[in-house]
């Protein structure tokens, strides 16, 4: 056995070991998470973002090494599944056959998060009664700093508190010392995450750029209001259920979570609406629809 970097490593340079060394002989290789692995089999491969392509600089340069060389290895498989018509654009623009790639929308679970859990999280973190949650790495695309601008004016309004990793270069330490009234959690692990979903008065998440945005469903499904960008992936995710705004507008932003608050039982009952139109199951399907496809083309 290979650790995952080393095996990444190992298909990139040496086209070694094939799956079907340890699966057997398989009809079709599915290949997840954007690494082309090699096999004999018809070949899917799922691209989940590739903004890259087009703003390099919001990348490290080895992830953009990375990428590129598993866009380029793309090219040769049967079928490219990606999650939204932004991803979908970006590869077409970059050269694939729009034949070849397939928009299969990611998916969310049902919610059903407990009083007592809701209380247990907010004692653990020290959480006020009411707060504005934003989920995202600390990297410059999820627009953290304008968020924080934005917020900051607002009067009458719960406290912002941001939960999700640090991410590259110097942008956590920037945002640190930008306010001292945003709340940082760090990583918070998945039933964690799902209780301050259904704590939150308001997901706000105006990224300037997604694939998906699967923060924006899980709020959904939540029961939480959002507010999310405009002309980006998650635009698409939210369906016309959420708050949008100009990312690279702060007043935008602001107005944008001043609305959602002020119009909270609304966007709650569309939210879960649209977050039960989006199951894994559809999902599921719509995945089983593109191996059909490659299954008749190499019959």
């Amino acid at each position: 056995p290979l650790a995952r970097p080393w095996l990444y490593e190992s298909w990139r340079r040496l086209k070694w070991p094939l799956v079907e060394s340890a699966t057997g002989a398989v009809d079709i290789c599915h290949s997840t998470a954007g690494i082309p692995a090699p096999s004999n089999a018809p070949h899917v491969v799922t691209l989940h973002d590739v903004a890259f392509l087009r703003r390099p600089d919001r990348l490290t340069r080895q992830g953009v090494r990375v990428l590129t060389n598993a866009v380029e290895r793309s090219r040769s498989a049967a079928a490219v599944t990606c999650p939204s018509t932004v991803v979908y654009d970006d590869l077409v623009a970059a050269g694939f056959p729009a034949d070849q790639v397939h928009v299969v929308p990611w998916g969310v679970d049902a919610v059903d998060v407990r009083a007592d859990d809701i209380s247990a999280v907010r004692d653990l973190y020290g959480l006020p009664s009411e707060f504005v949650l934003a989920v995202a790495t600390l990297e410059p695309r999820k627009n953290l700093r304008r968020l924080i601008e934005a917020h900051q004016p607002l009067t009458d309004v719960p406290p912002l508190v941001v939960a999700g990793p640090p991410g590259w270069g110097d942008v956590a330490d920037d945002l640190q010392a930008l306010s001292q009234h945003v709340v940082f959690l760090g990583h918070v692990r998945g039933d964690h995450l799902r209780a301050l979903y259904a704590a939150a008065n308001v997901l706000a998440y105006p990224s300037e750029e997604e694939g998906f945005g699967l923060p924006v469903l899980e709020a959904m499904a939540a029961g939480t209001p959002v507010v999310t960008s405009r002309g980006t992936a998650t635009e698409e995710v939210a369906g016309g259920a959420a708050e949008l705004v100009d990312p690279f507008d702060v007043d935008s932003i602001g107005h944008g979570i001043t609305s959602a608050l002020n119009n909270a039982e609304q966007l709650r009952a569309e939210g879960l609406d649209r977050a039960q139109e989006c199951t894994w199951a559809r999902s599921a399907s719509a995945m089983m629809a593109v191996y059909q496809v490659v299954k008749e083309h190499n019959a």
